[in-house]
């Protein structure tokens, strides 16, 4: 990733919160809003720093993990580095959010709090979940093992997913279940 790429990234990630930056009166009143940009700003740049070699590269990822490291345990959000493509929002904080570090989540998703996506078992590392492009998953929305979701799927809250979830889908429950196909 060149510092070109590094600033679109960064650019189509502020895009998703209408087009500025939370400000310094946002950080004084503590809105949430700031924090979680920023948790998403250091990890573009850890994931910048990996990308590049050289101990600038290495102390300045260190620096920036530190960061990342801090916002994720005040907001109790895990995201891996390398798991979210341009365009991810987090909205309402609060429960726990995790991605794990086997997911690739694909642009302009929108997730809310208390969404994981993880493994079946402890030591099933061979499970991958894929995520479409503009997909929206709901409140405490679990996606559990190897799954492959579509393009524009909406996942209500609490819904666990298991299975593969085709594109323009609307699922809820439990276990998930196609609700309708959105019109394209």
């Amino acid at each position: 990733m060149t510092k070109r790429e590094l600033k679109e990234v960064l650019q189509r990630d502020l895009e998703r919160y209408e087009g500025k930056a939370p400000s310094l009166k946002d950080r004084l009143v503590n809105n949430e809003g700031w924090f979680v940009y920023h948790l998403i700003k250091h990890i573009r740049y850890m994931e910048y720093h990996i990308c590049n070699k050289g101990a600038w590269h290495k102390l300045a990822y260190f620096g920036h993990w530190y960061c990342y490291k801090r916002l994720s345990m005040r907001l109790h959000i895990t995201i891996y580095p390398g798991t979210i493509d341009t365009g991810f929002r987090i909205y309402h904080v609060g429960g726990f959010t995790h991605i794990g570090p086997d997911c690739r989540i694909g642009k302009n998703c929108t997730i809310v709090s208390g969404v994981v996506f993880g493994h079946k078992y402890e030591n099933s590392m061979d499970e991958k979940v894929v995520v479409g492009d503009n997909c929206y998953f709901g409140v405490g929305v679990k996606v559990i093992g190897s799954v492959r979701i579509g393009n524009n799927v909406t996942i209500g809250a609490n819904a666990v997913v298991t299975h593969d979830i085709p594109d323009n889908a609307v699922v809820g429950g439990v276990p998930a279940k196609i609700i309708k196909i959105k019109s394209k």
